[in-house]
């Protein structure tokens, strides 16, 4: 009993399996302990050492992780995408692209400024309202990525704004909804789409009109926005098929589901999210 009792915690600790596995566990137990500069140091110090280990998708995404913990945003926005070009066949790949979506978007919230972003410094009689217009995306982001608490802006500011073209796919059969910019992955929502006897068109649309805390109108009867029946939610993103739209919802455990008239349905944080990041003119579109 006591030679399998060692050989199990000399498994634990990394002594089976080489240098490569006693790398991970060292980082493992580092992160447990909060100590995320130790655990970094070990973690890239397998991937560059071990690139093809057994544990190296492992330590990617622990190192993805790390990262993360550090306000590293483009550095674990990196460790996940090569997670996923790596390893295709990972079981790591769901959560791995998951923590991926959650990094795009606080990248694109945060002052850090990408290859897919520039820099526009204010100029007299410039408003948000103006600069969104003209660079094609919302004041709600530019707020957000730079930090705004109002409208106010004054000359010779430098300001955060997106330059890339968001797009939405939403997959009936997936009941999922992704969103890339200039063809590439940002994050991918959960959504429910219309029953059986009302589908969801399938086509390529675009947003038409953006509204926040949205009456619905419906037969006899107008619901405002804060009543517990307003079946919109916060949020609506209408497209050029009148009737239709991409909104929130008041039976967020319905998502996933196909139980809508026919409109795309998002829990209420994410469809806000989603507000803030596409413009008037985005691309939707709707696959069976």
């Amino acid at each position: 009993m006591l030679g399998i009792g060692l050989l199990v915690f000399a498994s634990q600790q990394g002594f089976l399996g080489g240098k490569a596995k006693r790398l991970l566990a060292k980082a493992s137990w580092a992160q447990q302990q909060g100590n995320l500069p130790e655990a970094q140091a070990h973690l890239e110090e397998l991937i560059a050492t071990f690139p093809e280990s057994p544990w190296a998708d492992d330590a990617l995404l622990r190192l993805g992780e790390v990262y993360e913990g550090q306000q590293q945003l483009v550095e674990a926005r990196a460790m996940y995408r090569m997670l996923l070009e790596r390893f295709p066949e990972s079981p790591l790949l769901a959560k791995t692209q998951v923590r991926l979506g959650n990094v795009n978007v606080a990248l694109l919230f945060s002052p850090i400024v990408t290859e897919l972003d520039t820099v526009h410094v204010v100029r007299p009689g410039d408003t948000l309202g103006k600069i969104a217009s003209s660079y094609r995306t919302t004041v709600e982001f530019v707020r957000r990525a730079n930090g705004l608490q109002g409208d106010i802006i004054r000359p010779g500011q430098k300001l955060k704004i997106p330059k890339g073209t968001f797009s939405v796919v939403v997959d009936k059969s997936q009941n999922q909804l992704l969103l890339t910019e200039n063809d590439q992955f940002v994050k991918t929502y959960r959504v429910a789409t219309g029953k059986e006897d009302s589908p969801t068109p399938v086509g390529t649309f675009k947003v038409v009109n953006r509204i926040p805390d949205p009456v619905w109108y419906k037969q006899g009867a107008v619901v405002p926005p804060e009543s517990p029946e307003n079946i919109l939610g916060t949020r609506w993103l209408g497209i050029d098929k009148k009737g239709y739209g991409i909104h929130g919802s008041v039976d967020p455990d319905a998502i996933g589901q196909r139980v809508t008239a026919g409109c795309v349905r998002m829990t209420n944080s994410d469809v806000e999210e989603l507000f803030d990041i596409i413009p008037v003119g985005t691309d939707v579109t709707i696959v069976d």
